[in-house]
């Protein structure tokens, strides 16, 4: 089986380096409009051979579109307005429903299986790549009923090969669930890098400073604005949503201290200690 890499960056490099370990292709090929990242996964031993968008989607039996949700959503239909009827194609975007709206009428919609590999870093690049990322970690693949059988199969063993466990969920659905635990994350991290940077203009200080607790807090905050910024206007409803909750939430803390109100302060601490007893399950 021949593998077409579109985009081959830190989540399609890392599902590269995975798979090719696995001896589950016998050749992946790669294209990505920037030609430095291209000869860097070819030095990286990511892809084997660097090709044309048209020749990929020609020679390709699997075709795994890693871009940002913007991008994909432009190449998608490129990539299936030219495929086989034996081709399947994935996607691994942070949002779904975008996508999928947009290839719903294609007359190769049933090739496309939409999914998402939740794992990533503030990293980029084909540097940034690396075989061990998705372990033990949740593989969404949305609105399964909408591909061919073989196309979800053919998904289903691209992830299993990864070593990561398969959740099947709608792509609405998707899109809330992930504005609750990981789009909100990010804002998170950048209105919290906002403003110490505005209180504290001395940078010396900051990073002399510095706790671990402060550094993981912020450290999705180094991540690129190409990738993010889409994410957020395809998934602004389901934002907006969780913002409004977690604005909401910071005038709790911020009303106890106001008014001197330490046992509702300790109340909402407490409250807060419950998602231990989840993430430690």
């Amino acid at each position: 089986m021949t593998i077409g890499l579109i985009g081959v960056g830190l989540i399609g490099g890392s599902m590269a380096l995975k798979l090719k370990e696995k001896n589950f292709a016998q050749k992946i090929i790669g294209f990505d409009k920037s030609e430095v990242h291209l000869l860097m996964a070819k030095d990286l031993n990511i892809i084997d051979e660097i090709t044309t968008f048209e020749n990929l989607v020609q020679d390709s039996d699997l075709i795994i579109i890693a871009l940002p949700v913007e991008a994909t959503k432009v190449v998608l239909p490129e990539v299936l307005d030219r495929i086989s009827d034996k081709t399947v194609v994935m996607d691994v975007g942070s949002t779904k429903q975008e996508i999928t709206n947009i290839v719903e009428q294609h007359p190769n919609r049933k090739n496309f299986v939409a999914s998402h590999p939740m794992w990533g870093t503030e990293n980029s690049g084909p540097k940034a790549a690396t075989s061990e990322a998705f372990s033990n970690r949740a593989a969404v693949i949305c609105n399964h009923e909408d591909s061919y059988d073989f196309a979800v199969e053919l998904v289903k063993q691209v992830y299993e090969n990864l070593e990561m466990n398969i959740l099947y969920m709608d792509a609405d659905k998707h899109d809330v669930h992930t504005a609750y635990i990981s789009h909100i994350s990010h804002i998170t991290s950048y209105a919290l890098a906002n403003t110490v940077l505005e209180k504290e203009r001395e940078e010396d200080t900051i990073f002399q400073l510095a706790s671990s607790g402060f550094s993981s807090t912020v450290r999705l905050a180094k991540s690129h604005p190409e990738m993010w910024v889409p994410i957020f206007k395809q998934n602004k409803e389901n934002v907006l949503d969780v913002l409004n909750e977690h604005i909401s939430q910071l005038k709790k803390f911020k009303s106890a201290l106001e008014k001197e109100n330490f046992d509702f302060l300790e109340e909402l601490i407490v409250n807060a200690n419950r998602i231990r007893g989840i993430l430690d399950k």
